[in-house]
This record gives C-alpha cells, structure tokens and sequence, in this order.
C-alpha cells in the first residue's frame, strides 16, 4: 500500500466544503491500495458554451485527484504542489457524471508523477491526464493548513 497517512473516502468529501471541489460536486468515491477515484457530474457547472464538458473541468478533477492523493503518500513533516499537468481531451460527453481514477507513476524524495484517467459511464476514456508533483518540507506558515487537510 502506498498511502503514509490514514484517511477514509467520508474523509476527503468532508475536506471539500467551501471549495471548487464543493462547488462542482466532485465525490471522492474509492480507495484502493494504490489508487483513488472521484466522480464530477457533466452539467451547467462543468459544460463549456457548445454544451459538452469543459476541458478545464476535467483538468480540475484530474489535479483534484492527483494531488489529494499526492498528500497520503508523505511522510509527516512534507506536503506536495503541482508542478505540471497535461490533459489529453479524447472523447465529448455532454451528460451524466464522470469517473476519475489515480495511480502514481514515480513516488520520488522530491518529486511524484501521477497518471489520471477520466471515464464516462461506459468505461469510455474522456481524457487522459499526467500530474507531476513537488515535494516539499512544511514550514510554519503551512502547517496550520495541511494539518487541517490531514485531520
């Protein structure tokens, strides 16, 4: 298992409150032992002007899940910010809700690759998504706010 610190699906959607997260109703859904998943509805929220989805909604919810996972797998004392995400758009979708899922690539000293895959409700890839993340020691100023995100 990849994960450093413990924490529960119910976990990840309280943290959301008050968040885009919150706001695009993206639902953390499934830990495995090496993945996580969330869903994001494809309506008015996350539709682009001709009516299908957003490629920067589907770039949000694959940053959402690479980096929410990104912080399980670090010892104490460490947290991680995104250095760099590709989205390949594959697929439209213009209704029903999307599924995320992440697995790492690299869980480096400094750095973390994270693959995501964003899939409509027939397993079909919407869009495929690489994260890379810095891993970084916590100063005083953060420790405050990533406690609150580990708690």
């Amino acid at each position: 298992m990849i994960w450093k610190k413990e924490f529960a699906v119910d976990d990840m959607n309280r943290f959301k409150a008050n968040s885009m997260l919150e706001y695009l109703d993206i639902i953390f859904e499934e830990k495995g032992d090496n993945f996580l998943t969330a869903s994001m509805p494809v309506d008015h929220r996350t539709h682009q002007p001709m009516g299908i989805l957003h490629g920067g909604a589907s770039v949000v919810l694959a940053e959402t899940l690479g980096s929410c996972a990104s912080q399980m797998t670090l010892e104490q004392g460490y947290y991680s910010v995104g250095l760099e995400i590709k989205a390949n758009h594959i697929k439209s979708i213009s209704q029903g809700r999307v599924m995320g899922r992440t697995t790492p690539l690299h869980l480096g000293r400094t750095t973390q690759v994270w693959d995501i895959d964003i899939n409509n409700d027939k397993g079909e890839l919407i869009c495929a998504s690489r994260l890379t993340m810095a891993v970084l020691k916590t100063q005083e100023k953060h420790s405050e706010t990533i406690l609150q995100f580990m708690r």
